[in-house]
């Protein structure tokens, strides 16, 4: 039981309980700061986790796409050579990129002459886009962590992360979205610009530039793969986002179940 003296006048009771209200208030305020923003860090670090993923299914899941895109624009028709030729030297370049090989060159039959595929400048420039892949593979690793950490603290502050957690990831997604169309509607009007604009921004060179009539990469990666390998990457994102909405959906409509189960209870 409480013990009331003499001298403690009503107004300094009301003033101290009105003081720990307010204190309460701005602390309850700041926890969902935190744990808002978690549920950012957790939202953005998985969009990252699935572009990245994106990514690498669409240029490692399959190499049959780079043979029909071959055959698509007829890239026989300007490098002699055989199919079985240029898709060893599809994938062997494409584990360089991966880091899977220390050193762009392969051996190969052109024109019915054995000889190294690639060229100096072609060495340097895809250097520079190997450099590319890895940063985004050790971002993607960057962004695992962040996201299991991010999850775990709310997990371990008892935050109530099934609201939080789906709608911090709509909320990305819905900006991520509004910049990809952005994108999307500025490289369906002008492609080439597009290209430009994306190496004068990760290159501080020129050396992206390749002569078709002396450079047999060039003639292998057209300028219609790179759309068409833009948009399957786009098609595994937009795979991957409705998935995950899907999940968000899901723990919404059990929430809402489970709050109508309570109330009958």
């Amino acid at each position: 039981m409480k013990k009331f003296y003499w001298n403690e006048e009503p107004g300094e009771r009301i003033i101290e309980k009105e003081d720990r209200r307010k204190g309460q208030a701005v602390m309850m305020k700041k926890t969902r700061i935190f744990h808002g923003f978690l549920a950012a860090a957790a939202a953005v670090s998985l969009i990252l986790i699935l572009l990245l993923s994106a990514f690498e299914m669409a240029a490692y899941g399959d190499f049959g796409f780079y043979e029909k895109e071959y055959e698509k624009y007829e890239i026989q028709n300007t490098l002699p050579m055989e199919m079985d030729d240029i898709m060893d030297v599809t994938k062997k370049m494409m584990a360089y990129l991966k880091g899977d090989r220390e050193e762009l060159s392969v051996m190969t039959i052109i024109g019915g002459e054995r000889q190294d595929f690639f060229n100096e400048q072609d060495r340097f420039h895809m250097g520079e886009v190997r450099d590319l892949f890895l940063a985004g593979f050790a971002l993607r690793k960057i962004a695992v962590v962040v996201l299991v950490i991010s999850v775990a603290i709310l997990f371990f502050l008892k935050a109530d992360w099934k609201r939080i957690l789906p709608k911090a990831y709509e909320i990305t997604v819905c900006v991520f979205l509004g910049l990809v169309a952005v994108l999307g509607i500025a490289i369906a009007v002008n492609f080439d610009r597009c290209f430009v604009i994306f190496h004068e921004l990760f290159f501080d060179n020129d050396l992206w530039m390749f002569d078709p009539a002396s450079d047999y990469m060039i003639r292998m990666l057209t300028e219609g793969f790179f759309f068409d390998i833009t948009l399957r990457i786009g098609g595994f994102f937009v795979a991957f986002l409705l998935f995950f909405e899907s999940l968000c959906l899901g723990i919404r409509i059990w929430r809402k179940r489970k709050g109508i189960r309570t109330a009958y209870k």
